[in-house]
């Protein structure tokens, strides 16, 4: 008696496809590449200019390398923005994080608390992200001076927290619904409340979202020039409002206001380079699906 074995081939690929596919994949860096050049360049221009002389800057030497590097630049630059600069620290930490905070909130109860009038409100929040900032200036300035807000910093916070409460909300509802309705009935069964429910079962898968809204407005806190130059007073001007206001009368230092803009844009590139990877995670766990 005889046994008989066979023996299974692997199929393989042809050599062909494998180096279309390779190719492929390649081309897809193509307009990446492009695209990371596009905006890149006006980072080399400030930041060749921010090392330059005074008597080296020029639109017709724009581009070209300093002859010697200029570090006094950054040094009178960081002299003048250093108060604004943590102005504008004390006020973009606390929006963004009361900002997040009430949006997980709302986030939870729009998505898994529901109650008469959510499908109602829900819109109504939503809405605040289409209003166009310029039209409400002046009532907005009404109201800080009525509760005493207007000049300071804390309106400003105030401002930014109000005006990110309808993004963090959509992230965090969408978030919350796309997680299994048992968790939260689970919960319940086991005499859970409301607050219980949020604090026990749903913040600690959260931070997923909780860094997408984090970045987000700390981004959008601190690139922000119009609601600061209007509700703040001088001794309270962010950064973006300040550097502004470098550029003089007459003879304006494009050196130093080239080191002074790349020194207030490198808290917003550090954000970017160190927590980027923690940022598309947070997107491609559902942060933003709808």
């Amino acid at each position: 008696m005889t046994s008989s074995s066979t023996t299974v081939v692997p199929r393989t690929k042809p050599a062909s496809t494998v180096k279309r596919v390779w190719q492929s994949r390649n081309l897809l860096y193509v307009p990446l590449v492009l695209m990371a050049v596009f905006y890149l360049i006006p980072v080399y221009v400030m930041l060749i200019t921010g090392l330059k002389g005074f008597d080296e800057v020029s639109l017709r030497t724009m581009w070209d390398l300093p002859q010697s590097i200029q570090f006094e630049n950054f040094v009178a630059a960081f002299k003048e923005l250093a108060p604004y600069l943590w102005n504008s620290f004390n006020m973009v930490i606390p929006a963004a994080v009361i900002s997040s905070i009430l949006g997980s909130l709302n986030g939870f109860v729009l998505a898994k608390w529901k109650f008469r009038g959510a499908d109602i409100i829900f819109p109504l929040i939503l809405f605040g992200m289409f209003i166009p900032y310029q039209s409400i200036l002046i009532p907005l300035v009404e109201f800080m001076r009525r509760i005493n807000l207007y000049g300071g910093l804390p309106g400003l916070v105030l401002t930014h927290v109000i005006y990110g409460l309808p993004i963090t909300t959509l992230t965090f509802r969408n978030y919350y619904a796309s997680i299994p309705k048992e968790l939260v009935e689970a919960s319940r069964m086991d005499g859970a409340g409301l607050l219980g429910t949020y604090w026990h079962i749903l913040l600690p898968i959260s931070i997923p979202s909780f860094v997408v809204v984090l970045i987000w407005q700390f981004t959008s806190a601190w690139n922000d020039f119009l609601f600061a130059v209007v509700l703040t007073s001088p001794t309270n001007w962010p950064i973006t409002v300040a550097l502004n206001n470098m550029a003089g009368s007459q003879i304006i230092a494009w050196n130093i206001q080239m080191a002074g803009s790349f020194l207030a844009a490198v808290p917003t590139l550090l954000v970017y380079i160190f927590l980027g990877r923690y940022f598309l995670r947070g997107l491609m766990a559902g942060a933003l699906k709808g």
